[in-house]
């Protein structure tokens, strides 16, 4: 999938990230999220791609990118270590600044990115979550039904990597068929061929326990250590009405929360898998959102 856009390997911050890339225009990272690749976007990619130069890698630890042992404090599975990835991989392709488009865990690699590396990133979307630490602060009974694979996977090695290797497609399988899907088939018999093969691994399963094992630990440390910190960029935030998070947060004040301009957004008729539920809907945004004035991505 995604032929029209070049493949390519690098290596940054002691890992190999795999991407796709290719369009014109200024340049637009986007970021994928659990359990998927860079895939979630091949509905949308082509039309992107007129206007924006689109950078689509697979974060580490999911699809073809490295997917290094948890160190003892999964650092290396932190927001901050995967936003450097990227910070690393756009100046390898020659972007210093850029817009940025993250769903779910992309979207929690967006976040940090945005803080740690401000002048990185001209405009940001975000797709489909609250903050990670306004989500775990509010965590009730609803929420950890809703998302009990937050709670689940950040157990010690190898319990949750054992138990979900035993039945990994038939988790995955759930999990694409949750968060609002409602039974929704939207999904590509080809895209989710590429999800079953990335995710059904051993390696892959351990790297997204370490990457949720992260978010409940030095992810927060993170977050408490820079509570004045905000996103300094405009920031539009979009999320699935049947979904988790328009069920149970409030997107717009969460996100406002985090920012020092106004958040601009909107619930879309879907669940949470908005790129592949409706593109043309989020293709609607992201043109109107990142093709209008403002600054532009050197």
């Amino acid at each position: 999938m995604l032929e029209s856009f070049q493949r390519k390997q690098l290596q940054v911050n002691g890992v190999a990230i795999n991407l796709r890339h290719g369009g014109k225009g200024p340049p637009l990272l986007l970021l994928h999220g659990f359990p998927q690749t860079h895939v979630i976007w091949h509905k949308v990619a082509d039309a992107l791609a007129k206007k924006f130069t689109l950078v689509m890698p697979d974060l580490r630890g999911y699809g073809d990118s490295s997917m290094p042992p948890g160190a003892p404090d999964h650092s290396n599975y932190s927001k901050r270590v995967m936003a450097q990835d990227m910070v690393e991989v756009m100046q390898a392709l020659g972007f210093s600044s850029f817009y940025l488009c993250g769903h779910d865990r992309g979207g929690r690699v967006a976040h940090r990115l945005a803080l740690d590396h401000p002048s990185a990133v001209t405009k940001l979307m975000i797709l489909d979550i609250s903050p990670t630490r306004t989500m775990y602060e509010a965590t009730d009974k609803a929420f950890a039904t809703a998302y009990y694979h937050w709670f689940f996977m950040i157990q010690p090695a190898p319990l949750p990597e054992t138990l979900m290797g035993n039945s990994a497609s038939f988790l995955l399988d759930t999990l694409l068929g949750g968060w609002g899907s409602q039974g929704e088939k939207f999904i590509d018999s080809a895209a989710m061929d590429e999800y079953r093969r990335c995710f059904c691994r051993s390696e892959s399963i351990h790297a997204v326990c370490e990457d949720y094992r992260a978010a409940a630990g030095i992810d927060l440390e993170h977050d408490r250590d820079h509570d004045n910190n905000r996103i300094a960029c405009p920031v539009h935030v979009l999320w699935g009405e049947r979904g988790v998070i328009g069920q149970l947060f409030r997107p717009l004040d969460d996100w406002q929360a985090k920012c020092t301009q106004g958040v601009t957004g909107k619930p879309l008729p879907c669940g949470h898998f908005i790129a592949e539920q409706v593109p043309e809907l989020l293709l609607q945004e992201m043109f109107a959102f990142f093709g209008s004035p403002g600054a532009m991505p050197a």
